[in-house]
């Protein structure tokens, strides 16, 4: 289990091909919330399969992509990468 499996369980959950979710709607699906650098760097919303950013894994995993971050409106869009 990670920090992040609530924030997969919240995707796996949408229907479509595309969702915009909130920083605010992120937040809830993550015990503690989002870091601070989610809030402040582009980096930390990177669609990296391997590496450190467990955060990605999870969206990735969960069969999501970022495909539009809004660090000014506090929002990102995924879609959906494959069938899930």
């Amino acid at each position: 289990m990670t920090k992040y499996d609530g924030l997969a369980r919240l995707l796996r959950d949408l229907s479509g091909p595309r969702t915009r979710l909130t920083f605010e709607t992120i937040a809830t699906a993550v015990p503690g919330g989002l870091p601070p650098s989610a809030y402040r760097r582009t980096a930390w919303w990177s669609n990296e399969a391997q590496g450190s950013h467990v955060q990605a894994r999870a969206w990735m995993d969960a069969g999501w992509r970022v495909e539009e971050l809004d660090l000014a409106d506090r929002s990102v869009t995924f879609i959906r990468s494959r069938s899930s």
